[in-house]
């Protein structure tokens, strides 16, 4: 009898401690999956965190490429000579990019090491393109790897006038949104032969680069478009005008996509000359004829301009 009640009592005991450790196990298992659960939130928190921060250094490129690039045209205009400026903007950046850096490690915590491969001319004749390589760490989290960025160039200056003339021997000026040649781009020509040089005395041209928005081009023809471009100054798209890091090295055609503008001219002493399209000027010197018709800013343009732009 006693026997009997003893292995009951046992097997109850042994039952209830099973039953107490399964249920600290359990309580073990889900404390433990509670904390690596909050663990993995927290990595992934901080994984976002060190991914938004390369996102946002990466969207700055654009800027500071712009302003790297300004800078290096404010050397034509200040009497300075450049012969490479994809060496020299690289040498811009990678200065702001120093400081940048250390914005970056004082705000983020994160230390950034960076060194600009390369400054690209583009398919389109309005950006240019960094590539960076950059060097992150933030804890035990690394970036390693090359970000890209295009910058705009519209609404910097034209570099290609102040590097075929340079200011510091002859007066070029620029006054509001114009570049004024006065004597000089005839001169210009005199130098190279062209035997009608007098029509491009007091001659100018845009100073900024504004996109024409009137495209297809050969719209330029309807009613008072071409007007309109002229006195608004835009820069057009061209195969055989020069690209932007190609203009500020004084080319005015390149192997690039790039860009054009008119040259306008005032003096009427002779109908022809060479065609006004700026890397005709500087660089092609082919012949055309003045466009009597296009208001007082008459043009002097070949057929193949003319026709481009709508004008016969």
């Amino acid at each position: 009898m006693y026997s009997k009640l003893d292995n009951q009592g046992n097997l109850i005991t042994g039952t209830t401690v099973i039953l107490i450790v399964s249920l600290v196990l359990i309580v073990i298992f889900i404390v433990n999956s509670i904390n690596y659960m909050e663990s993995e939130n927290i990595d992934s928190i901080e994984n976002d965190n060190f991914k938004y921060i390369i996102e946002d250094y990466k969207k700055n490129l654009e800027q500071i490429g712009r302003q790297s690039i300004a800078e290096e045209t404010e050397k034509l205009y200040h009497a300075r000579s450049i012969h490479d400026s994809r060496k020299e903007i690289k040498k811009i950046m990678n200065d702001k990019l120093k400081d940048v850096n250390e914005e970056y490690n004082k705000k983020y915590g994160m230390d950034i090491r960076s060194e600009v491969v390369s400054v690209e001319s583009t398919d389109s004749p309005w950006k240019v393109l960094f590539k960076v390589r950059v060097k992150a760490d933030k804890d035990l989290q690394q970036f390693d790897g090359i970000l890209e960025s295009n910058s705009s160039i519209e609404g910097l200056k034209d570099p290609l006038p102040y590097a075929k003339i340079p200011k510091i021997n002859h007066n070029i000026q620029h006054q509001g949104d114009r570049i004024y040649y006065f004597e000089t781009l005839s001169q210009y020509l005199r130098k190279n032969g062209i035997d009608s040089y007098n029509s491009y005395l007091l001659a100018s041209a845009p100073l900024t680069i504004k996109k024409c928005p009137y495209d297809p081009y050969i719209h330029h023809g309807d009613g008072n478009t071409m007007k309109e471009c002229l006195d608004k100054g835009y820069f057009h798209e061209s195969a055989d005008g020069s690209c932007y890091l190609c203009r500020l090295d004084g080319k005015g055609v390149c192997p690039h996509y790039g860009m054009e503008v008119f040259i306008q001219t005032y003096h009427f002493d002779n109908n022809d000359s060479v065609s006004c399209s700026d890397h005709v000027v500087f660089h092609d010197h082919y012949p055309g004829k003045r466009l009597l018709n296009i208001s007082v800013d008459s043009l002097i343009l070949d057929d193949s301009h003319a026709k481009k732009y709508g004008l016969i």
